[in-house]
């Protein structure tokens, strides 16, 4: 018997890190919100690498931060290890990677969550949505309780109709042995959203004990970092270390051998997989020539020997499996806690969305996540967020938030997935990013605190904080432009111990900090006057000043772009009535219906001269 259970302004199904911050960015915005997950112990968990951050994903958790949203704070309440990656290139991709102790995060999220004002966390599966006139309507549970609601937010990961692989063995399941969501997919089937199938996995986890970390290289984090959040410090404490081993021509001979007993290879995974993240029998196929293959030994938390080795996903039985770990060096003898597996699942096409992540035909209807096709936690967490904001403007009457690719990595990945859909879980590179010199990880703040501020997450507080950071990067950098030295027996001897040319007239701090071999931190030894300020804005100075001739000229691409995403396109237009474009063009177009010119010139299959066309019809039109 069904009952009626109430009504929301916002329901979110799943809690993983999209339904966290769905759920916690609409609360915060007034919206009276329930936030829906299979399993309570399964909120804001970690079913594969307990860390958070590292190339590209570093950036989306500081512009999450930026925002107003909760993954930053909780991994920096919650590392137990962290560094800076990629400090051997620019600062466009300096990104910080820390280990989570899994269960901590996972504490931590779902309290935060509890003590939300406005929010309610409830255990329950919802397996129906009902949509009236193309509006979402209510979702039921499964023991039948209705909510009638005014928008809602699927969120919900790996676990529509998910199914786990380890060799011939295959069960229905999410994730860590939770129940998978079949009647939640069969619901979105009926009410006519197209679902796509893809797979993703997870290597095994091992007892420490049986491991020997000696014939390993030990991976140390770093300290004086700046956290993931902008409105925290960094907190000194006692770091754990990982390991690095590798695979062997053993390892390989094992897997090229049992390829046949792969369900991957076997042709029983029907799920496209992700390129960028391949299991391990993938990786030695496709990259037959190499000898060798990186493999990380990760702690999975404080309180557990268990431990996480990244690198070695797979699908092979169980019984290869430990066999062929087993000939790197260093886990002769390990022990498995749990075997690796594949999970193949279903997820919706992105591009049947807006950019304001709602689908197009279902009016209150929005995704994200996994769901949406993404691979990994800060890809989910960021559109959660965006979603729950756009939830909420909805409701409220107002505009959506859109980023658009000159703003924010979250900017990209939603225009890739929205604008070309993708064939395979898409995950967030910095590659991507045509802009990324100007989307750094060091400025998300200056970026999007004010768009944060103006929506509502983020407090005055904050914001006033904020503006008194900016000002005080704005006098640094006038200082510095202002103040000129002399070639004096101190400076020249200072120029020639830091290995650059001595000076024979006088110049700006700001052009000798342009040289690569002057750093921000090494000027003080001639400039007497410097301010005492915080290290985030002497961060942001000294990568202001170093490359402001390469801002410059990006500042200029941007201005092109945002000239095209200005042209805007009628939502009523009739690509049947544009003459000239080729046949794939118009179907594309009509398929996508792209909100502007520029958003058209990213979809695949139109070409420029049928943009050339579209802006002569558009010009005819008077639009």
């Amino acid at each position: 018997m069904s009952y009626y259970a109430g009504e929301y302004d916002v329901a979110v199904i799943g809690a993983g890190h999209a339904g966290c911050e769905a759920g916690l960015a609409a609360a915060r915005l007034g919206m009276k919100t329930v936030v829906f997950s299979i399993s309570l112990e399964a909120v804001a968990n970690m079913p594969c690498n307990p860390h958070i951050g590292g190339s590209s994903k570093g950036h989306l958790v500081r512009e999450i931060d930026a925002l107003g949203g909760e993954m930053a704070k909780n991994i920096d309440k919650t590392m137990i290890q962290i560094k800076m990656l990629n400090t051997s290139k620019g600062p466009a991709v300096y990104s910080l990677r820390a280990q989570a102790d899994r269960k901590k995060y996972q504490m931590e999220m779902k309290h935060t969550l509890e003590k939300q004002h406005n929010l309610d966390l409830k255990q329950a599966e919802i397996v129906d949505i009902k949509i009236e006139n193309d509006k979402i309507k209510s979702i039921e549970t499964d023991v039948g309780a209705i909510y009638n609601v005014k928008t809602l937010i699927v969120a919900s990961g790996t676990y529509l109709r998910g199914k786990i692989f380890i060799g011939e063995y295959s069960r229905e399941s999410g994730p860590d042995g939770v129940f998978p969501a079949n009647k939640l997919s069969e619901s979105l089937k009926r009410n006519g959203i197209h679902l796509i199938r893809f797979k993703t996995g997870t290597p095994a986890r091992i007892n420490k004990k049986s491991i020997d970390f000696s014939k390993m290289e030990i991976q140390k984090g770093e300290d004086d970092l700046i956290p993931f959040s902008f409105e925290d410090k960094m907190k000194k404490f006692d770091q754990v270390d990982c390991y690095l081993t590798y695979t062997t021509a053993e390892t390989h001979k094992i897997i090229r051998e049992n390829l046949h007993r792969s369900p991957l290879f076997a042709g029983v995974i029907e799920g496209t997989g992700p390129r960028y993240c391949p299991s391990i029998e993938d990786k030695v196929v496709r990259f037959a020539d190499k000898e060798r293959h990186q493999v990380f030994v990760e702690p999975i938390g404080l309180d557990t020997d268990e431990m996480y080795i990244q690198g070695m996903s797979s699908s092979l039985p169980e019984d290869v499996q430990i066999a062929m770990y087993r000939t790197l060096p260093g886990l002769e003898h390990c022990e498995f806690t749990r075997p690796a597996y594949a999970i193949e699942y279903d997820c919706i096409d992105p591009s049947d969305l807006k950019l304001s992540l709602e689908y197009k035909k279902i009016d209150g209807l929005f995704f994200a996540g996994q769901t949406n096709g993404t691979s990994g936690y800060e890809e989910a967490a960021c559109q959660g967020l965006i979603a729950g904001i756009n939830a909420s403007q909805k409701i409220k009457g107002k505009e959506p938030l859109i980023l658009d690719r000159t703003e924010a990595y979250i900017g990209v990945l939603i225009d890739d997935i929205v604008t070309k859909g993708t064939n395979e879980p898409y995950r967030m590179m910095t590659s991507r990013a045509e802009y990324r010199l100007l989307l750094r990880q060091d400025n998300a703040d200056l970026r999007l605190t004010e768009k944060g501020h103006a929506i509502g997450l983020i407090s005055d507080e904050r914001y006033e904080k904020f503006l008194q950071k900016k000002k005080k990067i704005e006098e640094e950098k006038e200082r510095l432009q202002k103040t000129i030295v002399k070639p004096t027996e101190e400076v020249n001897k200072f120029l020639k111990n830091m290995g650059t040319s001595e000076l024979t007239t006088g110049s700006r701090l700001s052009e000798l900090l342009k040289r690569s071999e002057i750093t921000y931190a090494s000027l003080e030894t001639i400039d007497k006057d410097r301010p005492h300020l915080p290290e985030q804005v002497r961060e942001e100075v000294e990568i202001q000043v170093k490359y402001d001739g390469y801002i410059k000229l990006q500042e200029a691409q941007v201005e092109k772009f945002k000239k095209m995403e200005k042209k805007l396109i009628p939502e009523n237009i009739d690509y049947d009535d544009v003459k000239g474009i080729c046949l794939e063009a118009r179907q594309k177009l009509k398929k996508h219906m792209p909100h502007s010119i520029g958003q058209a010139s990213r979809i695949s299959g139109v070409s420029p001269a049928d943009i050339s066309v579209l802006l002569v019809y558009l010009q005819s039109k008077k639009c």
